[in-house]
């Protein structure tokens, strides 16, 4: 795991960052010099082979859930080594982009209990299992998915953004995750941006700022 940020016992707030599909956790550490934070400090895994999971998030159960455990595990191991620093868990964030915000949400859900929140830079959860119905438009060819998490998530924070055409996060299933994580007792704010795109936005960067800042 790399580092960035505030030297480990000096930090009043840590972040889990989780990089993309095909990029680095050095990649996703850029990230903190923009939002020009002092007192937080960074970690972020590498996935193995540069993918959280060979397919796409939205694929069945059977062809993504073994990954998506390994790479839960992985985030767990991140926010227990913030931890032992000293950094109590309700001062601890998770974000990501693209498949590592699909990530950031999934662990959220699953293990999230107490942490501060979760920033999701064009991503959605995955779920938990696959529910009735046949493919979808609307999940890009997709069956629709189960979210059975358990537990609350009351007093923490979690931003979403997604273009309204990206290629990669169906607008419906962007939908879901906030209906979802808001019945867990978590604070959502969603930001749909307009037109096609896959990308971390000015907007999230200020938000992530004023968040963490708080």
């Amino acid at each position: 795991m790399r580092r960035a940020g505030a030297a480990a016992g000096q930090a009043r707030s840590g972040l889990v960052l989780l990089h993309g599909r095909g990029s680095t956790a050095a990649d996703i550490l850029g990230l903190v010099s923009h939002l020009a934070l002092p007192q937080v400090t960074a970690i972020a895994p590498d996935a193995p082979g540069g993918s959280w999971w060979p397919v796409s998030f939205l694929a069945p159960t059977a062809q993504i859930e073994p990954h998506v455990a390994q790479a839960v595990r992985g985030v767990g191991a991140a926010i227990a080594a913030l931890q032992a620093e000293g950094l109590p868990r309700d001062r601890i964030w998770l974000a990501g982009f693209s498949q590592g915000a699909v990530l950031a949400l999934e662990a959220f859900a699953r293990i999230g209990d107490g942490l501060a929140g979760a920033f999701a830079l064009s991503g959605a959860l995955a779920g938990t299992g696959d529910a009735p119905g046949g493919a979808d438009p609307a999940l890009y060819g997709y069956g629709p998915k189960r979210f059975d998490y358990t537990g609350a998530r009351d007093g923490a924070r979690v931003w979403i953004s997604v273009h309204s055409r990206d290629p990669h996060i169906p607008l419906q299933r962007v939908e879901e995750s906030v209906a979802v994580l808001t019945g867990l007792g978590a604070e959502v704010r969603s930001l749909i941006h307009p037109g096609a795109g896959h990308s971390v936005m000015q907007a999230d960067l200020v938000a992530m700022r004023g968040w963490l800042n708080d």
